[in-house]
């Protein structure tokens, strides 16, 4: 892999129906689909329990993204198993934690600090499951198809929080929260059983004992370069504040918080089939600037408290801005040497996933002193100031080949 390439320019030579006939990446792609179902169906209900018993808004953002916060834990120690020598076994362990995890929720008169330990221990597993995941990714399918790919699990988890909060609304009209977590455990199970039984080992990966001295060495070689850390910023911090503004959904209107997140997620699934499907890699990264806008100018009418409809016009639209995160990924897999791409790939998400409950939790803090479309637009405010900001020193954020701030050739971070 070239080491002045910031981003794949060849242009995708499959399809989705061409991946779907590799059995590896459609094990991989249901076992996604499956998890991520179950993760919004659950975290739904929690939220709604935790709304009902405290009536806080930091603690229902929280519980809904608190799982994020464990994330980081994982970056930071054993984010290197992901590229170890059995990744599918690694895989699979970490999804049997997974589900142990959400059929605990389900265990009735559960104290909520007992459901916010499980959230931590739930997330420490879910990022490090991440990073092995992303990694047989780039190994089961050809490089050329995997902008193709990694745009249909992001739409995927898009289409699935549609479908997942809605399927969460209505459970909760005849099943108590602890049934919504047993219908989440199933849904866990079964992800587990189809990577079990559909995905191979694979073993071109780390020669060196993957734990915590490893995952330091490759996170430091991550962070050496100005124009890495200013794509994982990037990647991060305007993406967690946006999340922190769907936290305070439930808290800024009881009565049609489903259909705002079902909206955002709407919105993130178009923007990712456009962005992933329709454009090349080249236009892809010129609108990568403009969709990190989008992303949260619409969170702006907020402050002027929208009508209903307006409010989810606004949030559908700026769901599409999710699709930024598309062409960053790409230009940090052409920046990432084959080795380490799992542990890289599972930094950057678990980073994401930590701002976003960062997001929730900054959202919900504030909430409880301004009013909560007050605080969403606050929250927009700041994403665009932090995208507007960091523009100059992103690697080829207007297409291959720019340079911005001297750091468009970098070499790869070494294989530890």
């Amino acid at each position: 892999m070239p080491s002045d390439s910031p981003a794949p320019t060849a242009p995708a030579t499959t399809s989705y129906r061409a991946l779907f006939r590799n059995r590896e990446f459609a094990g991989l792609y249901a076992g996604f689909t499956l998890t991520v179902a179950a993760s919004t169906v659950s975290g739904f209900a929690l939220g709604t329990m935790v709304d009902q018993q405290t009536h806080s808004p930091f603690l229902t953002a929280v519980s809904m993204y608190g799982a994020t916060f464990a994330t980081v834990f994982g970056a930071l120690t054993l984010m290197s198993v992901a590229d170890g020598r059995r990744p599918r076994r690694t895989l699979v362990a970490l999804q049997g934690m997974s589900l142990l995890g959400v059929a605990a929720q389900a265990v009735p008169g559960l104290p909520l600090a007992a459901r916010f330990a499980l959230l931590l221990g739930l997330g420490f597993f879910q990022s490090l499951g991440t990073g092995t995941r992303m990694g047989l990714l780039a190994e089961v399918v050809p490089v050329s198809a995997y902008a193709l790919a990694r745009s249909l699990m992001n739409i995927t988890s898009g289409g699935m929080a549609v479908l997942g909060y809605a399927l969460g609304a209505v459970l909760l009209r005849y099943l108590s929260p602890q049934g919504v977590f047993v219908v989440a455990a199933i849904l866990t199970g079964l992800g587990l059983a189809v990577v079990a039984t559909t995905v191979r080992e694979h073993s071109i990966r780390l020669t060196r004992r993957p734990g915590l001295r490893q995952t330091w060495t490759t996170n430091a070689e991550l962070f050496s370069r100005p124009g890495r850390r200013a794509l994982l910023v990037n990647l991060w911090v305007p993406n967690g504040l946006i999340v922190g503004c769907e936290a305070l959904f439930i808290s800024y209107d009881p009565a049609h918080a489903g259909i705002l997140l079902a909206a955002g997620s709407a919105g993130m699934l178009l923007g990712d089939l456009t962005v992933g499907r329709l454009l090349t890699a080249e236009r892809r990264h010129r609108c990568a600037y403009s969709l990190r806008l989008l992303l949260a100018v619409p969170y702006l009418l907020f402050a002027i408290d929208p009508p209903v409809l307006v409010a989810v016009a606004a949030v559908f639209l700026a769901g599409a801005g999710f699709a930024a995160t598309l062409p960053l990924q790409e230009q940090l897999l052409a920046l990432t040497p084959d080795p380490v791409r799992g542990q890289v790939q599972g930094v950057e998400s678990a980073g994401r996933m930590t701002w976003q409950g960062l997001g929730a939790a900054i959202a919900g803090g504030v909430a409880q002193h301004l009013a909560a479309g007050t605080t969403i637009a606050a929250m927009a405010a700041v994403s665009v100031a932090v995208t507007v900001a960091s523009r100059p020193f992103l690697v080829g954020d207007r297409g291959p080949g720019s340079q911005h701030g001297g750091t468009s050739r970098e070499p790869h971070p070494s294989n530890g």
